[in-house]
Parts: structure tokens; sequence; C-alpha cells
């Protein structure tokens, strides 16, 4: 798609990623508005992007729909919708608590299903048909891994859905699956619960948004790792 004056919401831009792919496309040339749940940080943003902010509740249907309604409406039609959000969970699958898996999936699942069904529509009349949803899932959607069974589990189910979403909506818009690695965004020290099991060397997270950005202005669908090495296809 072409990112220069393109009308974007980027759903928890209040993180490192999130707001660092707001910067970015707004430096591309597109209208970008933020939505995020800390409101002093999205007041930073928004700022720096000259638009209005949105508050977003990720677990709450109603304020993902709310978020989006508010932001086609300040642009006038929404092109492409990036979605940033999610929470970190560590624990056996046996003793995790029944309060923090369901968190987990509401935060890495269910929330991002929402604000996506509810861009449906606008992304779906996009300038020139060139709408895009552009999620981040994670690696743990191909790789689960051991102390992680709830969280590698909601990326799964998320990465399911985006699969089946993109089967679906071929005709409609462009579904974009990105399943980064650890991260040096610090996730994995905001934990709901536990502690993080030993992981890799974090990829910097500046070469996600360089992956994203040439993903989001070409046709591609996923941006995955392939061995070592993280590309776009």
């Amino acid at each position: 798609m072409r990112i220069d004056g393109a009308r974007v919401l980027v759903a928890g831009a209040t993180g490192v990623l999130g707001r660092a792919l707001a910067v970015g496309l707004h430096e591309q040339g597109a209208r970008v508005v933020a939505a995020g749940r800390d409101p002093d940080r999205l007041a930073e943003v928004a700022a720096a992007l000259g638009t209005g902010a949105q508050h977003l509740d990720v677990v709450d249907a109603g304020s993902c729909a709310a978020a989006v309604r508010g932001a086609a409406d300040e642009l006038g039609g929404l092109d492409l919708l990036v979605v940033a959000t999610g929470a970190a969970g560590f624990g056996r699958a046996v003793e995790l608590e029944e309060a923090v898996a369901e968190e987990l999936f509401a935060v890495n699942a269910l929330g991002p299903m929402a604000l996506v069904r509810a861009a449906a529509p606008y992304v779906a009349e996009a300038r020139d048909g060139e709408g895009t949803v552009a999620v981040l899932s994670a690696v743990l959607a191909d790789l689960p891994t051991a102390g992680m069974a709830d969280y590698s589990a909601a990326k799964a189910a998320l990465a399911t859905w985006l699969q089946v979403l993109r089967r679906e909506e071929r005709r409609s818009f462009r579904v974009l699956d990105a399943r980064p690695p650890h991260l040096d965004t610090g996730l994995d020290t905001r934990a709901l619960a536990g502690a993080a099991p030993r992981l890799p060397a974090p990829l910097p997270h500046e070469r996600v948004v360089e992956a994203m950005m040439e993903a989001i202005g070409g046709e591609a669908t996923e941006v995955v790792m392939d061995g070592k090495e993280l590309v776009v296809r």
C-alpha cells in the first residue's frame, strides 16, 4: 500500500514498538492517530503525530470499537489498522492462576480481534482498495515455549484467527501478521505473573519496525523468523 497520505490507527501506541511504528508511519507521510491506555504517554505520542488521541482499554470490546470509530471520524476513514498491544505472563501450564490466563487471552487475542472487527468495515472501503490490518502476534505462535504455555497459546490463537481472516477477507483487505521474536522492549520485565525463563538475546525493536514498514508499504502478509533471520514475505 502507499503509506504517504494513508489514514492510520495504531493501537498500542504507548508501548515501545507501537510508538516507533506510529512515528515511522507519520514520518513517511501517513496521518496517524494513536490509541493506548497510559494517558501521559498517549498525550506525548499524539503531540508528536499532530492528531487527536484515543484512549484504549484492549480488554474492553466497547473501548476497542470506540477507539476505531474515533480515529475514523477524525481521519475521514481508515486505510490501515496497526495492532501492537500485548502482555506477557510466565508460569507452568498447570500452575498459572486462572485470572492471569484469562487476561493473557484477553490482551493478546480477544482484544486484537475486537479491534480488527471494528476496523474491518473501514479498511474494506480504503482508498485504491489497499486497506490493510497489520497485527503483531509473536514467534511463540510458531514456537510454543515451556514456562510460557498460556502466553504461547494466546499468541497462537491470534495467529490462527488472522490466517483464517486472510482467507475470508481476501477480496476486502490485506491481513499482515507479524510474529517477531523476543525483543528489547522490556515486555518480559512487566509480566502479569511469574518470571521469564531463559530467553535468547533480544532482537532490537528497530529491526522489527523496519521490517513492518517494508511489509506495510508492499504486499507482504507476514513478518516471520526464518532460522535466525527476520523476513518479510
